[in-house]
């Protein structure tokens, strides 16, 4: 893979490795961006022009910005961004450009609405992806290809559920579904981060990146897990 270097912008929120496509001479990551929505970028070896496309939160497909040109980003490099970068947890990062780029042509690319987008996320995400708890909490669900594992964090969370005290008197009190969620999680991210002051806010930060990670709803399987001891607990 080619390399691709930092220039001197504030960090910004991206998916890392950066993964190169076979479908361009291109390389290609996802950036979460400013609103909370996430896209990936796609930056060619002979251009200083990114191309952009904001990921559809409902199908889960490429909505390739207004001014990317078709022929030199089409939507199949996109596709394939997509498919590469999947699983990937966020991190933090200096906004990255291809080494052929001049500082001149950057500086036109910055000047484009798309690049825009590009240039930050919001200082909440940033903070959170780079707190230490975060990052303890991703390196503890880590699989050795550098993805997250909604398996082993599910089955961790799910373990928890059945192992915690008051977890089953919040089951025997029919208390909703999501209360019982949220002790689940914030009591297992305060002990894989070591942190026993993780604030509500704090844990739904780290929930919400990791979901925009996950194909489907990160914590589907301990929500199933948790609908069924309610549903014995009331039957």
């Amino acid at each position: 893979m080619r390399r691709v270097h930092a220039n001197g912008r504030l960090p910004m929120i991206v998916r890392t490795p950066l993964v190169e496509l076979s479908t361009l001479e291109a390389v290609a990551y996802r950036q979460k961006l400013r609103g909370g929505q996430a896209g990936v970028v796609i930056l060619r070896h002979d251009s200083p022009q990114p191309g952009l496309a904001l990921v559809n939160h409902r199908t889960g497909e490429p909505d390739l910005s207004a001014n990317v040109p078709r022929d030199r980003f089409p939507r199949e490099a996109f596709l394939e961004a997509l498919e590469l970068t999947s699983g990937l947890p966020y991190s933090r990062r200096r906004p990255v450009r291809s080494l052929g780029s001049t500082p001149q042509a950057s500086a036109s690319a910055e000047a484009t609405d798309d690049s825009d987008q590009l240039g930050s996320s919001s200082p909440e995400a940033v903070a959170t992806v780079a707190s230490a708890d975060y990052a303890a909490i991703v390196k503890a669900y880590t699989n050795r290809k550098g993805e997250l594992s909604y398996e082993l964090l599910n089955k961790s969370l799910i373990q928890a559920a059945h192992s915690n005290p008051f977890v089953a008197t919040m089951i025997s009190q029919v208390t909703t579904q999501d209360e019982i969620r949220d002790h689940v999680v914030k009591a297992n991210f305060e002990a894989v981060s070591g942190n026993r002051h993780l604030s509500t806010a704090e844990v739904s930060s780290i929930v919400a990146l990791l979901d925009e990670v996950s194909p489907r709803s990160v914590l589907r399987e301990l929500n199933d897990e948790i609908r069924r001891m309610l549903g014995q607990a009331v039957g």
